[in-house]
Order: C-alpha cells, then sequence, then structure tokens
C-alpha cells in the first residue's frame, strides 16, 4: 500500500464542492475529513484520502497514481471514467456500494475491510487485486480476469466459473456453493 512517510501538504475539512480546488496537481497530499462532488481533470499522485466523503463524485479523466483512501464513503464512483495510465488505487474500511470499475485494470490494487455491496467489475483486471475481509454482496463479475486473486478472505459474492477468468485463483472450500450456484445443485 502506498505510505505517505511525509506528506507535502495536508488539506484538513474542506469542502470541496464549496471551495473549488485552485490546482490541478496534488503530489504526497493528504485530505483528512474532505469533503469531494467533482475531481475530474486533476491529477493524484501518492496521495492519502483519510474519512473523507466522494460519494457520487465525479472522476472524468482524473489520475489516481499510489492513491490510498481510508475509511471514506465512495458510494458510486465510477473509477472506469478515470484515467487508465498508472492507474493504482488501495482501499481500507471504506464503503464502495455501487461503485464501477468496468473495463478497468486494477491489478495493483488492494482492498481491505470494505463493504462493496453491487460494485461493478464487468471487464475488469484483478489478476494481483488483493482483497482481505471484503463483503461483496451482489457484486457484478462478468468477463473479470481473476487469476492467481485469493479470494478466500471475501464474502457474499457470486462468481460464474464459466464467463470469468479464474485460474490459480484461491476460494475457501465453504465457498464452493458460490461458485456452482448456477447448476442449483445441493453441496452437503
Amino acid at each position: 500500500m502506498s505510505k505517505l512517510v511525509k506528506p507535502s501538504e495536508t488539506f484538513n475539512s474542506i469542502n470541496f464542492s464549496v471551495q473549488k480546488q485552485e490546482r490541478e496537481d496534488y503530489e504526497k497530499c493528504e485530505f483528512i475529513n474532505c469533503v469531494f462532488t467533482d475531481i475530474s481533470n486533476l491529477n493524484f499522485i501518492n496521495c492519502s484520502f483519510k474519512n473523507c466523503n466522494l460519494s457520487n463524485c465525479g472522476i472524468n479523466n482524473a489520475k489516481l497514481q499510489g492513491v490510498e483512501f481510508i475509511d471514506c464513503k465512495l458510494l458510486g464512483i465510477n473509477f472506469f471514467q478515470a484515467k487508465d495510465f498508472a492507474f493504482e488505487v488501495y482501499f481500507q474500511k471504506c464503503l464502495l456500494d455501487y461503485a464501477s470499475f468496468d473495463s478497468k485494470k486494477l491489478n495493483k490494487s488492494e482492498f481491505s475491510y470494505c463493504k462493496m455491496h453491487e460494485v461493478n467489475f464487468t471487464q475488469a483486471d484483478l489478476s494481483k487485486t488483493i482483497f482481505v475481509e471484503c463483503d461483496l454482496y451482489e457484486a457484478i463479475f462478468s468477463r473479470t480476469n481473476l487469476s492467481g486473486v485469493d479470494l478466500t478472505g471475501i464474502k457474499n459474492f457470486s462468481i460464474d466459473p464459466e464467463t470469468n477468468i479464474l485460474k490459480k485463483a484461491k476460494f475457501s472450500s465453504h465457498d464452493l456453493e458460490r461458485l456452482l450456484y448456477k447448476y442449483d445443485i445441493i453441496i452437503e
């Protein structure tokens, strides 16, 4: 995870929906208890967001490189609209319900202790993504690359092995039923 040793600048308790960002580039910045409604066309490199609210935030053409979100609300964000180049994000204890990572390459990303109900991972590359104790209730996996991903620490998921790439993905034996749900078989 991108750990900021010492941020170059800290923004605390700022409502950016009222106060407009005065610049386009933020590097090694820390945002604490801030509110954002639109970060489109802004660049965040090695930045940290702590206890921030970015729910339904506009993110079109934003650069998120080495960005960590800790205890943040990120409801309904369309991460697929962010720039693809150098996209690297880390989430810890975040609320990500209804977010979309459609067609996003997330193989350097991490999700730890997050609630991710109905998140869209359609055609996403999660091949090296780390999941730790996440709740993926009704998350959408369709043509998703989950190769080599350790999914033993996630719950409430439903993944169709026929429409996703699962080579060397790791599942708990008690989750076998979630992989075979569509066959309507009974596992005891």
